[in-house]
């Protein structure tokens, strides 16, 4: 079975929908665990190139999969591109609220928010790494086949110059949201990161994830890099998947330093 199916199977369903803004879009799926709390906590951003036409539903599997081994999980969604304010600098407001939404409810939740880790899918990874940048208390970011490079994102006419529609523009038009977006520009003094890329990944080249580690660690950056052979682009969030039990283990380790 492809791991691509994963984008239309409906997922467990969670255990409340949250909202954090008043757009139609500013929700998370909160999922916990049964047993006795204060629990470690996830935010899962997904992906799906900025596009409103994918949703948080296909990232629920993965979700489900941290729940069952004890971590609670904010699944998050957001505006995208096609929806009102869906571009840059909207998506990344979004991002920013849903985090902080669900770090100011910790305690209501029953979650444990010094023990938190952000992970992205692709596009997801981009925005989970730029929110490590911009908020120093994310201590943990997992980017999984993200696009982590966006000037490469471009230069590679990825999913049909998805970048340019997230950004408004080539790099020429709009340098300044390249310089704000960029993970790759920007710095991450505080937070451990995790690079995840599946070396058979014919969206998100691995090599964007290899690049990246290789220059942070020249910038003195806290971050890893683990690359799983014969792994597709969505074989990294399928609970299913060869590769998951490496993507788990790599996260619940981090949220239980």
């Amino acid at each position: 079975m492809s791991s691509d199916d994963i984008l239309t199977a409906p997922p467990p369903p969670a255990d409340a929908r949250l909202r954090y803004g008043a757009d139609p879009n500013q929700f998370g799926d909160l999922r916990v665990p049964k047993s006795k709390g204060p629990f470690p906590v996830v935010m899962n951003i997904h992906g799906g190139f900025w596009r409103a036409k994918y949703d948080l539903a296909h990232a629920g599997h993965l979700c489900a999969a941290l729940t069952a081994k004890g971590v609670a999980t904010w699944n998050l969604e957001y505006r995208r591109v096609g929806n009102a304010g869906g571009g840059w600098p909207g998506i990344f407001e979004d991002i920013v609220n849903g985090y902080r939404f669900i770090s100011q409810n910790a305690n209501r939740h029953n979650l444990d928010s010094q023990r938190m880790a952000v992970t992205g899918h692709s596009a997801g990874g981009q925005l989970a790494l730029c929110l490590a940048a911009r908020e120093t208390s994310v201590k943990n970011v997992v980017s999984l086949a993200g696009v982590v490079d966006l000037q490469q994102a471009w230069e590679l006419h990825l999913s049909n110059n998805a970048v340019v529609d997230f950004l408004g523009g080539k790099p020429d038009e709009v340098p300044e949201h390249y310089h704000e977006a960029d993970p790759m520009r920007l710095k991450i003094p505080k937070a451990v990161q995790w690079l995840i890329h599946g070396l058979a990944d014919d969206v998100v080249p691995a090599n964007l994830s290899r690049e990246y580690v290789q220059q942070k660690k020249a910038n003195g950056e806290d971050v890893h890099l683990l690359e799983i052979a014969a792994a597709r682009h969505f074989d990294v969030i399928d609970p299913r998947s060869a590769a998951w039990p490496k993507v788990e283990q790599t996260i619940l380790h981090l949220i239980q330093a």
